[in-house]
């Protein structure tokens, strides 16, 4: 008995050898239907508690990962390791810092309803900060092990490898949000300030990587079908930085000397206005392109989580342009989108359920099957 009680961690702990923080995708793609929701032009009144809710939900989830990536690491460094060295899996790691962000920032967007402004700010530094860290460790770490121990070739490139680059981007979009919390003066221009540089650091890396996977696609034919879902993480820092222009420029006045300012407000419509309009003409683009692997077979994967978190970003960032352009197509684009993400979370979250109850979601993968031995004849 004593000896079956000593054994429960163990056997806990095999269930999570094979979790690899792609999972951290769920608490993402939880957490923006939320913030999205609230961002919405359309103020409906049980909206707001839907959205909040879902923030519980995505917080709930968050410490539920935490807790099993941890010991995911304290039992199973190996495959920790592994997973490092592995290049479609080390991008991975840009979605925990994301995920932190996401219910950092959803706390003072919706959370605060439920569990008060003084905490949701509090709750919101430690994870903002937290998630920025690892974002830019992330973003310098995961293109190092590309170039140093990863051996990859230009036919391997997919949307997956954007992901470390986005996290400073994430940073850069909901860093306003703490702005107002921060005493006047310097503190408040440095956070928007280095919001601004983080919106830097971000596009400019994505501008690098973007051309490689668009050149596989053109050179080297369509995703695996398990892997068509993630064209989607293209929609991310497209939909990512025309919401973190706009709310930066949302937090400027007051901030930022006058010129700045008013620089900023216009500099968010003229490059959100075109940014978008590629986001509208890439997601067309990756919908044929999940339809055609649907029609060949293509079913559940992980990866259907790329539906939810990049266009949460298309639609926080479609009401961006809403509020700063004052345009009423902006506004139905919003809610257009926002339907969207709700349908693709749906079908992301019951795929995700069905698969833990199987079993299916956290089982290593197939073992290669044995050939069958020679047939030999034998002569007496």
């Amino acid at each position: 008995m004593v000896t079956a009680v000593h054994s429960l961690p163990a056997v806990r702990a095999v269930r999570v050898r094979h979790l690899g923080p792609n999972w951290y995708a769920a608490v993402m793609g939880t957490s923006v239907v939320g913030t999205a929701g609230a961002a919405l032009p359309v103020h409906l009144g049980a909206l707001r508690g839907l959205c909040t809710a879902v923030w519980a939900l995505a917080s709930l989830v968050l410490a539920v990962l935490l807790t099993a990536r941890a010991r995911h690491w304290a039992h199973h460094r190996d495959q920790a390791r592994a997973h490092l060295l592995d290049p479609s899996v080390a991008p991975f790691y840009g979605c925990l810092s994301m995920a932190l962000l996401a219910v950092g920032g959803g706390a003072v967007t919706v959370g605060r309803d439920w569990i008060g402004t003084g905490p949701a700010v509090a709750l919101d530094t430690v994870l903002f900060t937290a998630g920025t860290a690892i974002g830019l460790t992330a973003a310098v770490a995961v293109p190092y092990l590309m170039t140093v121990r990863h051996r990859v070739e230009p036919s391997d490139a997919t949307p997956v490898w954007l992901l470390p680059l986005v996290a400073p981007m994430v940073s850069a979009a909901l860093g306003p949000l703490l702005v107002p919390h921060l005493p006047p003066g310097q503190p408040r221009e440095t956070l928007l300030l280095a919001c601004l540089a983080l919106f830097g650091v971000s596009l400019l890396a994505t501008l690098l990587m973007l051309p490689l996977v668009f050149a596989r696609l053109i050179t080297s034919g369509p995703l695996p079908l398990a892997l068509t879902p993630t064209l989607f993480l293209v929609l991310g820092p497209l939909g990512q930085s025309t919401t973190a222009l706009g709310l930066i420029a949302d937090d400027a006045p007051g901030v930022v000397p006058a010129p700045y300012a008013r620089g900023l407000d216009v500099f968010a419509v003229l490059y959100g206005v075109p940014v978008m309009g590629f986001a509208l003409l890439w997601l067309v683009l990756a919908a044929v392109h999940v339809v055609r692997a649907r029609r060949r077979g293509m079913g559940f994967a992980m990866t259907w989580w790329a539906f939810t978190f990049p266009v949460g970003t298309c639609v926080t960032g479609a009401a961006a342009l809403a509020r700063h352009t004052g345009l009423a197509g902006y506004e139905a684009l919003a809610v257009g989108l926002y339907a969207v993400l709700v349908t693709a979370w749906l079908a992301a979250s019951a795929g995700t359920v069905r698969g833990l109850l199987s079993g299916e979601l956290l089982a290593g993968p197939s073992p290669a099957p044995v050939a069958p031995r020679p047939v030999t004849v034998r002569t007496r």
